[in-house]
């Protein structure tokens, strides 16, 4: 039942539509999720580079209107009236005028007070200071009056009290709706809001702990913290963060991933129906016979006597041309016509040679087995009846298996092992491109391995993986493997791995692919000839 469904739901899927347009869908979102990504970050770094702008700002404002706040303080102290009077009144007076930031100066002694203005309760005189200085004590947030003209921040030196007004504060400081100016206290237990909107502090939800960075970011706040000489208070700007919304100039992201998404969609339906069409004509090139075994000799490096053959499956359509197998073994593995093609290839070479094994009883034929054909006992079963069929014998048929193809070890072990029993050899190919590791390899029934091709040619070579073919021929050796080198286009490489101990090897060197009957002729007529005109031209 769940075969069924499964191969149910497999059909489904395999449509070109039903493809398409997941792919569409799929690479819309992916390429729509990215952008808004990249949207939100950018969104982000532009809050950063204001927040950090207006911080900059702001601190350069708060220092000059502090600056004048001290000076002007520095200036009454530095006068010797000490009392209340008309005078005093006048350089009060005189204090505010010459400051721009200096709305209110104040002088007070044990019984009175006198102010360049009417008392109005404009400066608190009672309340101890938020912050006591060696020098400057500090009143903070003095009023929280919407007036403008009400005092709203005041410093303190001996018996003067200098104040600015709130309008002063917020012409210096423009703050954005919603934002705050405080004076953080007490190590960050107590804060002052001099300015803005009032905020619980300590925060319900923790602001995040005081790094070497001045910009720091919440999920809802942007917290710019300014240094300040002082390290008993830290001056501190709060903006809630902009909403999370697309800027403006990126609202083309959602027509261009659509767009985007619609021509993967198309590209994907092309490539699904060429390969369901490449598939279809796998499937009929089968039934009509386009598909053919060719034979890769394999030859002793000593003696040059051909000692075998690896059997090729090759397709060549009715105009002559040849599909690549790297383009329809794959896709026949996946469609599952690989089983099909593996039989086609066992009893094609035993009819085409079956007459030369019997003759040549030392002589094998290789053939490649998919990974589908190792993992399953199958393929035992279809040889034995081939061999009976053709009186020929185990030993004489070889199979191949690449690293690749391992894909449960203990199960391709015990497959691999129940061929070796009545006879077969068993021979990993394309060995060192794979993963099968050493410990696998003393685990698994093998009898010979074949080196890739890729590690033949940097032999003599400088590269990096000139190193790899020598290493596997001494790894071979150590676990009393025979060695089959592949890809032999020199007369140095069949010299030099003759002298590493390679018994054997294929490639052009030797002879190109051939058809049964130029084998079969090779075998009869030319086995010796070949070798001796090897050496000759060397």
């Amino acid at each position: 039942m769940m075969v069924a469904t499964r191969e149910t739901l497999r059909s489904g899927l395999y449509r070109p539509g039903v493809l398409a347009m997941i792919a569409a869908v799929l690479s819309a979102g992916l390429l729509m999720a990215g952008g808004t990504f990249v949207a939100m970050r950018q969104l982000e770094y532009n809050e950063s580079q204001e927040m950090n702008a207006q911080g900059e700002r702001f601190l350069a404002r708060l220092e000059q209107l502090f600056g004048q706040l001290r000076e002007s303080l520095d200036d009454l102290e530095a006068q010797p009236l000490r009392s209340c009077d008309d005078e005093m009144i006048a350089t009060l007076q005189q204090v505010t005028s010459n400051y721009r930031f200096v709305y209110e100066a104040a002088f007070m002694d044990a019984t009175r007070v006198c102010s360049n203005r009417p008392r109005q309760d404009g400066l608190s005189m009672v309340r101890a200071p938020d912050i006591e200085g060696p020098t400057y004590s500090y009143w903070l947030n003095t009023t929280t009056e919407p007036d403008e003209n009400r005092a709203a921040l005041m410093l303190g030196r001996g018996n003067f009290r200098v104040a600015t007004s709130r309008g002063h504060l917020t012409d210096m400081v423009d703050l954005s709706p919603g934002s705050s100016l405080l004076v953080v206290l007490d190590h960050g237990t107590r804060a002052i809001p001099v300015l803005g909107t009032a905020l619980t502090w300590p925060p319900t939800a923790p602001w995040p702990p005081q790094t070497g960075d001045a910009l720091q970011v919440t999920q809802t706040h942007l917290i710019y913290r300014m240094p300040t000489d002082n390290p008993e208070y830290q001056l501190m700007l709060i903006t809630p963060r902009n909403g999370m919304h697309i800027p403006p100039g990126w609202w083309w992201l959602v027509p261009a991933c659509l767009l985007a998404g619609a021509i993967v969609g198309f590209l994907v339906l092309l490539l699904v129906r060429q390969r369901q069409s490449l598939d279809a004509e796998l499937h009929g090139a089968i039934r009509r016979g386009e598909l053919q075994v060719l034979y890769q000799p394999i030859f002793d490096l000593d003696s040059r006597n051909c000692v075998g053959a690896e059997a090729l499956l090759r397709w060549r359509r009715p105009d002559g041309s040849l599909t690549s197998p790297d383009l329809f073994i794959p896709m026949a593995e996946n469609t599952g016509q690989i089983r099909q093609m593996t039989d086609f290839v066992l009893q094609r070479l035993l009819e085409q040679l079956g007459q030369l094994l019997r003759a040549n009883p030392q002589l094998y034929i290789s053939v490649n087995l998919a990974a589908c054909d190792v993992m399953v006992p199958r393929i035992g079963q279809v040889m034995a009846r081939l061999l009976t069929l053709h009186r020929v014998a185990a030993r004489q048929i070889a199979f191949e298996v690449t690293e690749r193809g391992l894909i449960d070890v203990v199960v391709a072990r015990e497959n691999l092992q129940a061929l070796r029993d009545v006879g077969h050899q068993v021979l990993i190919d394309d060995f060192g491109t794979g993963y099968c590791s050493l410990a696998y390899l003393q685990t698994l029934p093998v009898d010979c391995l074949k080196i890739d091709k890729s590690f033949i040619d940097a032999l003599g070579h400088d590269a990096a993986s000139s190193g790899v073919a020598p290493h596997i021929i001494h790894m071979a050796q150590a676990l009393d493997l025979k060695v089959i080198a592949e890809g032999i286009e020199l007369e140095s490489q069949a010299r030099l791995l003759s002298s590493e101990g390679v018994k054997f090897g294929q490639g052009w060197l030797f002879a190109h692919a051939l058809s049964a009957v130029q084998f079969i002729e090779l075998i009869t007529r030319g086995r010796r000839l070949v070798g001796r005109r090897m050496d000759d031209e060397a």
